[in-house]
């Protein structure tokens, strides 16, 4: 029989430089608890893993990936590249997720969850938001298994809000989202992560810009957190 490891709660962060985003994420998550929110840079975050939104690439070559190139050295960069070659053929698809060693103390890891397929595509119209941040919250769930407690908190930044230009509200939303789908349920696979979040939020662009959704999990058997 195999007996599922129950992990502590996870410490979120929530941190970007760009007020918008912080107040749409006080808004978004104002009933949420366990999430720290505030104005700053994700660099000074003392925390187990931080997410990059990326390219589908993982070349750092712009936005808060650049940033953290230029802190943790280049060599973060080849291990990002290394596992997507590895893992995903060189092409990491939005709504995936790869989890790295830092190199560094703090953070220990680095989740690299593209938010586009190339360096700074507009995705203000499109779902990759929700996709890449269900992605890296499901990557945590993976190195826990791996590792039971390696990653007990994380920073994220407002993911595609600088470089995707999506609206900070639609941004908040979006993460919230993703968020939630990590504390109901564990995906085994992306794929699986990508088409149940696809189809519950396919008709979103119509709905008042305020509105959250919670996606329902797919019915199996319930989350092994």
């Amino acid at each position: 029989m195999t007996v599922d490891r129950v992990q502590p709660p996870l410490r979120v962060v929530l941190t970007d430089i760009n007020t918008k985003v912080v107040e749409a994420w006080r808004a978004a998550f104002a009933d949420t608890p366990g999430i720290e929110i505030r104005k700053g840079s994700i660099l000074d975050e003392d925390v187990d893993a931080w997410v990059s939104p990326t390219n589908s690439r993982g070349r750092m070559d712009g936005g808060v990936d650049a940033a953290i190139k230029r802190h943790l050295g280049a060599g973060i960069q080849l291990r990002v590249q290394r596992a997507i070659r590895d893992q995903y053929e060189g092409n990491l698809p939005v709504g995936s997720a790869v989890c790295v060693p830092s190199g560094a103390v703090n953070p220990k890891f680095l989740i690299s969850a593209p938010t586009m397929e190339y360096s700074a595509q507009n995705v203000s119209e499109t779902l990759n938001v929700a996709l890449a941040c269900a992605a890296a919250f499901q990557a945590i769930h993976r190195q826990n298994e791996q590792a039971p407690g390696s990653i007990g908190s994380v920073a994220l930044v407002g993911m595609g809000a600088q470089t995707g230009r999506v609206p900070a509200r639609v941004c908040a939303n979006l993460m919230w989202t993703g968020h939630t789908l990590f504390n109901d349920y564990r995906f085994d696979d992306y794929d699986d992560l990508r088409s149940t979040i696809t189809a519950q939020l396919d008709d979103i662009e119509n709905a008042p810009e305020e509105k959250r959704v919670r996606i329902t999990p797919p019915e199996r058997a319930a989350s092994r957190r």
